[in-house]
C-alpha cells in the first residue's frame, strides 16, 4: 500500500507490502510521487521487483576500487586489467551512481573515447567494466541489470599482419648490438623469438630449469592461454640458448618488459623500420615456420595457438610463395 504525503516542500512516498522492505522517495511534485509508487506496487505485484536503495548510493567509483583490490589480483592479466580500472576511476563515468549508470550514459563514454583511441581499446574497456558489474551482481548482490549488455561494441578490428623481411631483421639486430649502454639481452631475445614463435611473456618468464637442451626442448609451466606446453627447439634455437651466460636468477632473460620495450623501440627508430610491434616477430616466426611445418597440426603445437582460428591470424604466406608450391 502506498502513502503520498507533503514533507519539507517536497512530497514523499512510501509503498509498504509484506515481505518488501519499505521503499521511500521524495519528488517535486504529488503527481510524479503517485507514478513512482504505481510502478513499485506493480513491480512488486507481478515478482520483478528489486530493492535498489544500494545500488543508489553505490557509486561506480566504489565498485570498481572493491574489484581491483578483491578479484583483480586473482588473474594472470591482472596489471593489464588494474591499469584500466584506474582509468575508468578518473572518468566521469566513475562518478554515477550504479542506478543512474544506464546505457545511454555508458554509450556516450563510448562515443568519446572512440575520439581517442582506437576500437580495440574501447572493447577492452567496456569488457573490463562489464565483468565487474556481473560479478557484483552475482558475487555481490548488486540489485540491477548489467548496462553494457545493451551497448553496441565498436568492430572489432582486423588483427595485424605486419611481418619483419629478412633485411628489417638484419638492420635491427645491427641496431640491438650491445653497444654503450645497449643491453647485451635484446640480439638473443629478438633472435630466439623469430625461431620459436614464443611470446615476449613466455620468453621473459623462460627459466634454465626448464630448458633441456639436450633434448632440444624448452618447458612454459604456464601460458596465456593458462596452460603449458613445451616447445621444440630448433638447432639454432639451441645455438642461440648455448651462447648466453647463466645468470644468478635462473632466468634465460634476466631483463624487465619495460626494458626491453625501450630497447626495442629504440632500435625500430634507429634502423627506420616503422609501425613494428615485438609481438610482431611472432607472426613473424610463425609464417616462417608455417614453410617447415605444413601440417597445421604441428604448426600450432609449436606456436601454442588452442584453434584453428587463432593459428590463422598470425600465419600470413605471401601470395607469390603459394604461387610457386601450385607449379
Amino acid at each position: 500500500m502506498a502513502s503520498i504525503r507533503q514533507r519539507s516542500g517536497t512530497w514523499q512516498a512510501r509503498v509498504r507490502r509484506k515481505g518488501f522492505p519499505d521503499e521511500v522517495k521524495s519528488f517535486p511534485t504529488k503527481t510524479e510521487a503517485q507514478a513512482w509508487a504505481r510502478t513499485i506496487e506493480t513491480a512488486m505485484y507481478q515478482g520483478s521487483y528489486k530493492h535498489t536503495a544500494k545500488a543508489e548510493d553505490l557509486l561506480l567509483r566504489d565498485l570498481l576500487a572493491r574489484y581491483v583490490t578483491e578479484v583483480s589480483p586473482t588473474k594472470r592479466s591482472h596489471k593489464r586489467e588494474a591499469e584500466g580500472i584506474r582509468f575508468m576511476q578518473r572518468q566521469r563515468l566513475a562518478s554515477f551512481s550504479m542506478v543512474n549508470l544506464t546505457p545511454a550514459v555508458i554509450a556516450a563514454y563510448r562515443d568519446e573515447r572512440m575520439k581517442s583511441i582506437s576500437a580495440g581499446t574501447i572493447i577492452r574497456e567496456l569488457s573490463i567494466l562489464s565483468s565487474v558489474i556481473s560479478h557484483a551482481r552475482k558475487e555481490w548482490g548488486l540489485p540491477t541489470e548489467n548496462p553494457c549488455a545493451l551497448v553496441r561494441k565498436p568492430q572489432t578490428p582486423q588483427g595485424r599482419n605486419r611481418l619483419l623481411s629478412r633485411e628489417e631483421e638484419y638492420a635491427l639486430l645491427r641496431e640491438l648490438q650491445p653497444v654503450g649502454r645497449r643491453s647485451v639481452w635484446m640480439v638473443p631475445l629478438v633472435s630466439l623469438a623469430l625461431e620459436t614463435a614464443m611470446r615476449r611473456g613466455e620468453l621473459l618468464a623462460l627459466e634454465w630449469s626448464n630448458v633441456n637442451l639436450a633434448d632440444q626442448i624448452a618447458y612454459l609451466p604456464l601460458t596465456k592461454n593458462g596452460r603449458s606446453r613445451t616447445v621444440p627447439l630448433s638447432r639454432a634455437a639451441v645455438t642461440i640458448l648455448q651462447a648466453l651466460p647463466r645468470h644468478k636468477t635462473g632466468r634465460v632473460f634476466p631483463v624487465s618488459y619495460m626494458v626491453v620495450n625501450n630497447c626495442f623501440v629504440d632500435a625500430c627508430k634507429r634502423a627506420q623500420i616503422k609501425n613494428l610491434h615485438f609481438h610482431d616477430l611472432r607472426h613473424t616466426a610463425t609464417t616462417r615456420l608455417a614453410e617447415k611445418l605444413p601440417n597445421v597440426i604441428e604448426l600450432a603445437a609449436v606456436t601454442g595457438h588452442q584453434t584453428i582460428q587463432m593459428l590463422k591470424r598470425y600465419y600470413h604466406p605471401k601470395a607469390e610463395t603459394l604461387a610457386l608450391k601450385l607449379g
